[in-house]
């Protein structure tokens, strides 16, 4: 992982490049190196998602755990994790935490970190941060949130920093966010496939209501 506070988007199109696997697969390690690296935009836009934040750490403990397990090699790709637990209903076991399910929980926060960095990106100056974030946040992750987190998690949005102010905090000095900018393109590009890929796993095998 990028040792640098800001977050390094070169990291992340890296990271999800060496993800992919095959024409409809994904490698669930090199996922999860980048998403350890998407985690810092979580945490430099400030409190408002922490407990998003705080969630992710805690499912990528969980992955690392089956990762590490007498099961690990069922738990490289996403399509042979899922294979694997539908076809033993683990996924259904009381008891069991399953690796679908867990990743289903990633699998949904990469939606709004995506959407949210695409149009923060393309946004003009004088753009409300509040009003975009809030866009992003409800046609993604909000469906899935109970209403008492969604309230508090609008009211939180209204302590963003101005557009300038946010894209600096995330990337650092004027070079650094320059090259930043620059990257995004093919970084939201990578994004987008590991995303659609997974989305489309998780249609295959019947596993988006997964509880």
């Amino acid at each position: 992982m990028s040792n640098e506070k800001n977050l390094d988007l070169e990291y992340v199109n890296e990271s999800f490049q060496k993800s992919l696997k095959d024409d409809d697969d994904v490698i669930i390690d090199a996922y999860i190196d980048g998403y350890n690296e998407l985690v810092k935009f979580l945490n430099l836009i400030g409190t408002v998602f922490s407990f998003v934040s705080s969630d992710v750490k805690s499912k990528i403990k969980i992955m690392e755990k089956h990762r590490a397990g007498e099961d690990a090699i069922y738990y490289e790709s996403f399509k042979k994790m899922m294979k694997y637990e539908k076809e033993t209903t683990l996924h259904e076991k009381n008891g069991f935490v399953s690796g679908s399910r867990t990743m289903l929980r990633l699998h949904r926060g990469l939606d709004f970190i995506r959407l949210f960095l695409k149009r923060l990106s393309e946004a003009e100056e004088s753009v409300n941060t509040c009003t975009t974030c809030q866009g992003s946040y409800n046609e993604t992750l909000a469906e899935f949130h109970p209403w008492y987190i969604r309230k508090a998690a609008t009211l939180a949005m209204h302590a963003l920093p101005a557009r300038p102010d946010l894209l600096h905090k995330i990337f650092g000095d004027e070079e650094r966010l320059t090259e930043a900018l620059a990257i995004l393109p093919q970084t939201l590009k990578s994004c987008d496939e590991v995303y659609q890929r997974v989305e489309n796993l998780y249609t295959d095998f019947d596993f988006h209501g997964l509880p």
